[in-house]
């Protein structure tokens, strides 16, 4: 990959982004030479170990490299016997201690990391934890040994402690005797020795050894004679106590030589993972997704976002090359965002070869280049006494002798910088070239020759850069398909420019420029109707689906009034019919007590009969509506009052208002019916579930359809805050609109308006607010906002 398309790209300053991640000096250097690859395999590994380190960063945490050092020559030092000093000792333990910490990292519950790239390396890591352990018991700081790191440093440290108490009694004894000799009333060290320091004039009245003297003369520092030999012995023991340091070390060595291909594997890994984790890191930052590859030469790249441009200004791009055009031109005016768009596609692909996700949707597309080549901004040299135009020039020759059909050719202004007739022509016998080697080409442009040569030459697509007239400002949206139109006369216009000097400007465009410049605008305007319609299409869509639910819920509640009703006339003509038998019944028993007549008890046992018969019908029809078997038997354990059960001799929903008694009895409101019903004879509904409309696309709105249907009309916000009054305002809103209020009042009164404008602010947010207003007279004036729902 060419380095000067690396710069011009800006890909230097990702790098430098990335290795800030990064936590070992190691780890960082593998980070700044990390350049983009051209292996297809590679990519995709790179790629797939980005991907996972951000699944387990998301999962379990991000996980530190801080302590790896470099340990390459201490592990050569092993090879040949020597032994380490402290520093390398500590080294090793600094390392193996996060191997034991990335170890631990890197467990997990069965099955949720089993395929992840970097699975194999948390494997290969080895702690060594017993001569980690050894390491640390022995060595305390860079300065200090443990004291317990061998028997005889402890007993060599011992000898020195009790000749160095000897040593201080002494000199406090002199201290105390020759304090009208000395300068200060201190002990000092001089070459390792204890010493006094005695006045110049009384050097004579403190035996000793001088050792020596400060820089006016004034003070001797004198070794006292009764501690010579107890300092000459603490000497000694001092050289002994290295001896025994040494020994320490040596033995430490010993322990750690074994494993020094161990070491060079932890090494290597904790150095790749701090590289990978970095690579993580970055992603999670710039909120990036991973590319997806081809080997078709594709890129189609959804709401990517320039990674260098504040996130909160940035607008993202759609872009697509490769499949029904390998070139394509982009106009629009100055500042519009085509450079933006160029670079955008340059470094994405950049960092996807390198193994870097991209900020931009999930699902977005990049192909593998052996070379992408930029040739963008100002390249005039002074130095060289070359122009604008000579630059860019010799920056294009070197990619036409490079460039095949496995390049990414990316050119700002295109032909600028000289004759705009001869630049134009010169700019389409380029890309002309480009094109026809099927290289995947991109170049942005003022010249409207470029974009007929667009709309004239198969494999070519224009695409623009909007802009709105009406603020002169560039939205930044990237249209494929559509040629940008100058809008030089309109801004102008804007600006303020006389009218006549514009019409005077008008009369000097050719014909064949003015007709394709007003076959632009006719464009433009159609697209923008198009996509004014499309909004109102998709509007009256979201309508409709609001409607046919509406209407099903109605059709809904009227089947359940039909069925009341029916049942409710068929209970009428059994208990009708029940009273007629019992009539009849009553009446044949008195005549069987007066005997037979001439046949007419035969003749009421048959009319009892048929009665019977009647009633039979009647109650077989009800008890089919009636005995429904419930799906799933209910335990009054698990029945809870406001549950939503069906009662099946009703055909009716309603909710529990009281728990079973001893014989499952239990009371259940079905609307304004409150009835006596067996546990045995309902079954337990799933409460109904609505999205509400302010929360389609989170699916976080899902709210139970436990709302009261006796709601007030109204809220009553006044003597609250702004912050106070909207959740209050939200709940009520809410229930309101979950009970089908078709209007509300919302009284917020009069006072500075504060409270008023907050609650209007809020409204406006709503999206199942169809309109709200404030009050007319007679309906609270201006102290009420009356809200109707959609």
């Amino acid at each position: 990959m060419n380095h000067k398309a690396l710069k011009t790209l800006e890909y230097n300053k990702i790098i430098g982004q990335l290795t800030e991640y990064a936590s070992s000096p190691m780890g960082k250097e593998l980070c700044s030479s990390l350049l983009p690859s051209i292996d297809y395999d590679e990519i995709i590994q790179s790629q797939q170990e980005t991907t996972d380190a951000v699944s387990r960063i998301r999962m379990k945490g991000s996980l530190s490299f801080n302590g790896v050092r470099d340990i390459r020559d201490s592990l050569k030092r092993l090879e040949i016997g020597s032994s380490l000093g402290i520093i390398e000792l500590l080294s090793i333990s600094s390392l193996l201690t996060i191997a034991a910490r990335a170890k631990a990292y890197g467990r997990h519950e069965e099955d949720l990391f089993e395929d992840d790239s970097l699975e194999w390396m948390f494997r290969s890591l080895e702690p060594l934890t017993p001569v980690n352990t050894e390491i640390k018991r022995c060595i305390l700081s860079e300065e200090e040994i443990s004291d317990d790191a061998s028997p005889g440093l402890r007993r060599v440290r011992r000898s020195m402690k009790g000749i160095q108490d000897k040593i201080h009694s002494q000199m406090s004894a002199l201290l105390n005797s020759s304090r009208n000799y000395l300068q200060d009333a201190v002990i000092t060290m001089r070459d390792g020795r204890y010493c006094l320091p005695v006045k110049a004039e009384y050097k004579n009245q403190v035996s000793g050894m001088v050792h020596d003297q400060s820089s006016t003369g004034s003070t001797l520092f004198i070794e006292p004679m009764a501690v010579i030999k107890l300092n000459n012995d603490l000497r000694e023991l001092e050289i002994q106590e290295q001896k025994e340091i040494q020994a320490v070390l040596a033995e430490l060595s010993n322990q750690v030589s074994p494993y020094t291909e161990e070491l060079k594997v932890n090494l290597q890994t904790l150095v790749k993972l701090d590289f990978i984790f970095a690579k993580a890191a970055l992603s999670r930052h710039y909120k990036c997704s991973a590319p997806v590859f081809n080997k078709d030469r594709y890129i189609n790249i959804k709401d990517g976002r320039h990674p260098l441009l504040d996130p909160e200004k940035v607008v993202p791009i759609n872009i697509h090359l490769g499949k029904k055009f390998d070139l394509l031109i982009v106009t629009g005016p100055n500042t519009g965002g085509k450079t933006v768009s160029l670079k955008t596609v340059g470094l994405f692909t950049l960092m996807g070869q390198a193994g870097l996700h991209i900020p931009a949707f999930d699902g977005s597309q990049l192909s593998v280049f052996e070379e992408v080549f930029a040739d963008i901004g100002d390249e005039q040299s002074i130095e060289q006494s070359l122009s604008t135009f000579s630059s860019h020039m010799t920056n294009i020759v070197k990619i036409l002798e490079q460039a095949d059909s496995n390049s990414l050719c990316l050119f700002d202004e295109l032909g600028a910088g000289t004759d705009p007739t001869e630049g134009a022509a010169l700019a389409i016998a380029i890309l002309s070239f480009l094109h026809n080697m099927k290289c995947r080409t991109m170049a942005t442009t003022h010249y409207s020759e470029l974009k007929v040569f667009a709309l004239t030459t198969e494999g070519v697509e224009n695409a623009c850069c909007e802009f709105s007239l009406e603020t002169l400002r560039p939205t930044y949206r990237l249209l494929i398909g559509i040629p940008g139109k100058s809008n030089a006369f309109a801004i102008s216009s804007k600006l303020g420019l006389p009218d006549y000097i514009i019409e005077d400007a008008k009369t000097h465009l050719e014909a064949k420029d003015e007709t394709f410049e007003d076959l632009l605008a006719n464009l433009e305007h159609s697209r923008v109707t198009i996509e004014k319609e499309q909004q109102e299409i998709a509007a009256y869509k979201t309508e409709i689906a609001q409607l046919k639910s509406r209407l099903e819920k109605k059709e809904e509640r009227l089947d359940e009034r039909r069925d009341t009703f029916i049942r409710d006339a068929k209970e009428e003509a059994q208990r009708i019919l029940r009273e007629a038998k019992e009539t009849a019944d009553q009446t044949i028993r008195n005549i069987n007590k007066l005997g037979d007549a001439a046949g007419l008890t035969k003749e009421l046992e048959a009319q009892r009969s048929r009665l019977r018969e009647k009633l039979g019908d009647v109650e077989k029809d009800l008890s089919l509506r009636g005995k429904q078997q419930p799906k799933k038997t209910v335990s009054p354990k698990t029945l809870k009052l406001g549950d939503s059960v069906r009662v099946l001799t009703m055909n009716l929903n309603g909710t529990v208002s009281s728990l079973p008694n001893n014989k499952g009895d239990l009371y259940v409101q079905m609307g304004i019916l409150r009835s006596l019903v067996n546990i045995k004879d309902i079954e337990l509904l799933d409460e109904p579930v609505i999205t509400g409309p302010s929360l389609n696309k989170t699916g976080s709105g899902k709210i139970k359809m436990s709302k009261s249907s006796t709601i007030s009309p109204e809220v009553n916000l006044i003597g609250m805050t702004v912050d106070e009054a909207l959740p209050v305002l939200d709940k009520y809103l809410d229930d309101a609109y979950l009970s089908h209020l078709n209007q509300v009042r919302v009284v917020h009164g009069r006072g500075t308006g504060a409270l008023k404008a907050g609650v209007h602010k809020h409204l406006k947010k709503l999206k199942y607010v169809k309109e709200f207003r404030l009050g007319e007279f007679g309906e609270g004036d201006t102290g009420v906002t009356i809200v109707t729902f959609k």
